[in-house]
């Protein structure tokens, strides 16, 4: 059998790309003279500059998917220190298993798929595609999620406030520069996890609720969703730039009809993005049209832009064209968390 040492090794670090060293523009809008997915990327592109440069619009990024453990992580970071992004919406996966985990100072590989799967579980090497993680390193991560819980007030908690205890956590034990918790903590860019448990999170909670005698930390993903729509009504005009689909994608969208359910007006989001592999015809959510969304009452048509593709391929593209195209230069620092979370 090979030895550990042979899949994870720092030679085959994934490396994470940086939007601010490579310039897109004029390849982006070449692209617009084109066809097919080309064009969509470069009309794509337009409407993320439109929601930078509209000073009214509250910008939220919603991610699903491997991202940050294919080389995305850097991207997030970059738009959030340049005032890109006002809150985030993601999976689990992605702001724990894989960036809160980098944080603490642990890698992700390049691997294959065409590998011996049971002798990575003997080697407890988890394998997403053609990356590689230590499964050790991850319980590592699970347990410092417990341990942060442990340190926690016992009562429920909406995932972003639980999120925010993470990120101050990396700044007192002075870990994690560079990683989107820390930098969104700073920030002040409220981060939601709807479905917080599917995660590194949910064993590091699973093990505190176990462990601990009496009044436990718990989620209270309702709260999550009252926040996001208040978030909403106070941002008024809003963008989305969705990377995948799943339940962000779907959180984001139905703060609009949650907040007409409160019997408070809240327009439609202004502008959407959705870079997606997924396919319509099965009815799915994450492959389900922003023009399909409309029809809900979510996604105005205006300025909408599927666009098919895969994320690691495009959302650089898009992100580096706003980025470069400095779309963004009259934005401020909105800072919800202290605005409307942490008064």
């Amino acid at each position: 059998m090979a030895d550990k040492q042979q899949y994870l090794n720092k030679e085959q670090l994934v490396e994470q790309i940086d939007i601010k060293k490579i310039n897109l523009v004029e390849y982006v809008d070449a692209m617009g003279k084109m066809a097919f997915q080309a064009r969509n990327i470069h009309r794509a592109a337009n409407i993320f500059v439109k929601m930078l440069e509209d000073e009214k619009c509250s910008v939220i990024l919603t991610m699903a998917g491997s991202l940050f453990s294919a080389g995305l992580k850097n991207v997030v970071v970059d738009m959030l220190n340049n005032n890109m992004i006002d809150a985030i919406v993601s999976t689990g996966a992605i702001i724990v298993d894989q960036d809160f985990f980098e944080a603490l100072g642990f890698k992700h590989y390049r691997g294959t798929p065409w590998v011996d799967d049971n002798e990575l579980r003997d080697l407890a090497i988890d394998r997403i595609y053609d990356t590689f993680i230590d499964e050790d390193e991850l319980r590592v991560c699970d347990m410092t999620v417990g341990e942060i819980a442990n340190s926690l007030e016992p009562r429920p908690y909406s995932s972003r406030e639980f999120i925010t205890e993470m990120g101050k956590w990396l700044v007192l034990n002075n870990q994690g520069e560079g990683s989107v918790v820390r930098t969104a903590y700073e920030k002040g860019v409220p981060i939601f996890v709807p479905a917080f448990s599917d995660c590194s999170a949910g064993f590091g909670l699973i093990y505190h609720q176990f462990h601990t005698k009496g009044e436990v930390v718990s989620i209270d993903s309702v709260k999550d969703f009252l926040e996001l729509t208040k978030l909403k009504i106070e941002a008024v005009e809003t963008g989305i730039f969705m990377i995948g689909g799943g339940v962000p994608k779907n959180f984001t969208q139905d703060v609009v009809v949650a907040a007409d359910v409160l019997e408070t007006e809240a327009k439609m989001h202004k502008y959407a993005i959705q870079i997606t592999v997924a396919d319509e015809r099965d009815g799915g959510l994450s492959g389900s049209t922003l023009k399909e969304a409309s029809s809900w009452g979510k996604v105005e048509t205006t300025f909408e832009q599927m666009v098919y593709g895969e994320a690691t391929v495009v959302m650089p593209m898009i992100a580096s064209y706003a980025y470069h195209k400095q779309a963004m230069k009259n934005r401020k620092q909105k800072n919800y968390n202290k605005l409307l979370f942490d008064q």
